[in-house]
């Protein structure tokens, strides 16, 4: 079967190859973001060790985070088409083993693979709709429907997860992929165009290599520092991969036909678009996961309840689809990336003092701001990146949007999530009768204090005061953080109007 070449597609089959893309990234989105819930249930049934239930958590992100650049520049090569439904595939099984793993180790291999599959999805996604968009407004509002998907999934998986779990047995949460990646392999065969590099060099075995050993310990020093402080191991971590980051670079300077074009980042716009994206997808995973506990573990919500009160940001994000050309026409891509992140903190800050109120609605009036804010800044950035690269190289520069958006991701839940634990254990004030035993699990998380005090007592009570107060400062600091990017988005990012 022939397809025909991405620019004479009709406008039915651009949307709908669109379509196809957005489930895919809505997908990964999901996966994301539903194993925190199944945690406890898993831990029931497969009795892991404390080291490998970070292990089960952390093998994703690291295989998906240091095959991204590797993969990008393969479905460069080879074709994005087939590199997206070869890794929908393997997702699948993968999705498979998972849900059926019966051992812990079994259950790291299975994610391991997750993580490989990942990583072939995120940059043919992106650099398809490169492609298949070559008009500059109608790629910024497939981008803005792509960033949508990405942000609808990381609210709603809490959700979907809390559901699946009242009813069934953890590896549920891992079934759901399979009638979306049918959907995404069948739709995705008949709907979407091949395209690659017709002319990609000789591939480079060392830069692969460097690219991941430039990747993967600094994203596991990240993970590992607000649990494990600094140690030799991390120092260790760090030390290795900006060593390699720096071999890397100086290695794509010289090759005739890099893995990357690093000089890309001598350019400001670039570079601040790229910043921008860290930022913003910062900010809403890490409002995402403290946020998440707050309802849980202080307002009593369940999963489910959870995960319904988290809506009022996944559909500010998706206003953002019928508000991106109206802001880059009237503003200009820096000056609408620097106010929509603007947005952004103002709900941030505006959390603070609505987390204490005892209504529910003005919680829900401060998240709407952080999701339009946050989903236009990364629809945008997205955007920034993507038009700096030739239509050819679109896989390898949408690997720097991703791995932008993985790094965002875990600097959220690291950062956000160490300052979470910092201000809980500084405010807290437990009765001094407490067991020693009691007040050590007490101390170490909101969570394992309500597994230890009773529900209705001064301890418990006192737990969730200072939980609150160390969300409500954490917030004000990722306001700030987002304020400070946005200045920066401002400067560096050009802002030439767009026709409407």
């Amino acid at each position: 079967m022939t397809f025909a070449p991405a620019s004479t597609l009709s406008p039915f089959r651009r949307w709908a190859a669109l379509g196809v893309l957005a489930a895919a990234v809505l997908l990964l989105a999901i996966d994301g973001t539903v194993l925190a819930l199944a945690v406890p249930s898993l831990t029931a049934s497969l009795s892991p060790t404390a080291e490998q239930i970070i292990w089960i958590g952390d093998i994703y992100s690291l295989a998906l985070a240091g095959l991204l650049a590797l993969m990008g520049n393969l479905a460069d090569r080879i074709g994005r088409k087939l590199v997206l439904l070869t890794g929908s595939t393997l997702f699948g099984l993968a999705s498979l083993g998972a849900a059926f793993a019966t051992s812990a180790e079994s259950l790291i291999s299975a994610r391991l693979l997750l993580g490989v599959a990942g990583a072939t999805l995120m940059p043919s996604t992106l650099s398809l709709i490169r492609n298949i968009f070559p008009d500059d407004a109608e790629r910024t509002r497939a981008v803005a429907i792509w960033s949508a998907a990405f942000a609808g999934g990381s609210a709603i998986g809490p959700m979907i997860g809390g559901f699946l779990l009242e009813h069934f047995w953890w590896g549920s949460v891992f079934l759901i992929n399979l009638p979306v990646i049918a959907v995404v392999v069948i739709a995705g065969f008949l709907l979407l165009p091949e395209s690659k590099d017709p002319n990609p060099g000789r591939f480079d075995l060392p830069s692969a290599l460097l690219s991941m050993l430039a990747v993967v310990p600094i994203v596991y020093a990240i993970t590992h520092l607000a649990s494990a402080g600094i140690s030799p191991l991390i120092v260790a971590c760090v030390a290795l991969g900006l060593a390699a980051g720096m071999i890397f670079v100086r290695r794509q300077r010289r090759l005739p036909n890099p893995m990357l074009d690093v000089d890309l980042f001598r350019n400001p716009a670039f570079t601040g678009a790229v910043a921008a994206d860290v930022v913003s997808i910062f900010g809403l995973i890490g409002l995402l996961f403290f946020f998440s506990q707050y309802l849980q573990f202080v307002r009593g919500f369940s999963p489910l309840q959870a995960g319904v009160a988290e809506l009022p940001a996944t559909v500010a994000s998706v206003v953002v689809i019928g508000l991106v050309g109206v802001a880059v026409a009237r503003l200009g891509r820096g000056r609408a990336i620097a106010l929509s992140l603007v947005v952004a903190a103002v709900g941030l800050a505006l959390v603070a003092p609505a987390a204490g109120q005892a209504s529910y609605v003005w919680l829900a009036l401060c998240l709407a701001p952080v999701g339009l804010g946050v989903g236009l800044a990364m629809t945008l950035a997205a955007d920034a990146i993507l038009s700096a690269a030739p239509p050819h190289k679109a896989g390898s520069v949408s690997a720097v949007t991703e791995t932008a958006n993985e790094l965002g991701v875990v600097l959220g839940i690291a950062v956000l999530g160490s300052l979470i634990t910092t201000g809980y254990r500084t405010e807290l004030s437990l009765p001094g009768e407490l067991p020693e035993a009691v007040r050590a699990r007490a101390e170490d998380s909101l969570g394992s204090a309500l597994t230890v005090l009773a529900p209705d007592s001064a301890a418990a009570q006192a737990a969730r005061d200072a939980f609150l107060a160390a969300m409500q400062t954490t917030s004000l600091v990722a306001a700030a953080v987002i304020l400070v990017a946005a200045g920066l988005a401002w400067w560096l990012i050009p802002s030439p109007r767009r026709p409407r």
